[in-house]
């Protein structure tokens, strides 16, 4: 799914891979960004812990305010999503949180483009790098993947009851997560 960002002036890409075998993260993305563009960022995430597109594309929208505003605790766009993926303020927590590992199968990835063609030839580096087509329904809330981000994120029954109130259980959780991304901001 790609989206603009007219504030930013930024293309965003969020999609998701499907039974991906990772040898070594680091490896990913090094070929990854080595063959994408210079106006181009890309960013993995295990997929098992995105509370779906809404909270990568939140912490997207975060990440860039950060950098905008000088409140950025990292240089790149591509680490802060990560950080505020994960509400952490440390990159190697958020990294142990919620990045690929060499055992996460549902992968997620989101480029940040200065343009749309860009956005587009990123995603073509990653499906190519993957061996695997872009599957965005590995974003969406399973009854395991919900039980997953509760006990990762640490939200209660009681919160996510209260959320409910209003809203069907699931968009309850999104945005639970949502809002531990955007606190993050706060703790800065």
């Amino acid at each position: 799914m790609l989206k603009y960002l007219e504030e930013d002036g930024k293309f965003v890409e969020i999609t998701g891979f499907r039974n991906v075998k990772i040898k070594d993260a680091k490896d990913l993305l090094n070929v990854v960004r080595g063959e994408t563009a210079q106006d181009a960022e890309v960013q993995f995430f295990d997929a098992d812990l995105v509370a779906s597109w809404q909270h990568l594309y939140f912490a997207v929208l975060n990440a860039l305010m950060a950098l905008r505003n000088n409140r950025n605790i990292s240089k790149s766009a591509a680490v802060e999503v990560m950080l505020y993926a994960s509400a952490q303020r440390q990159i190697k927590k958020a990294i142990d949180f919620i990045g690929v590992k060499s055992s996460s199968r549902n992968v997620a990835a989101v480029i940040i483009s200065e343009n749309a063609c860009s956005a587009k030839a990123g995603l073509a580096a990653v499906t190519k790098f993957l061996s695997a087509e872009p599957d965005e329904s590995v974003l969406e809330l399973s009854k395991e993947k919900t039980q997953r981000i509760k006990c990762a994120f640490n939200i209660s029954e009681v919160e996510l009851e209260t959320v409910t109130a209003k809203k069907d259980a699931a968009q309850a959780l999104v945005d639970s997560v949502i809002e531990r991304v955007a606190l993050l901001s706060t703790q800065l």
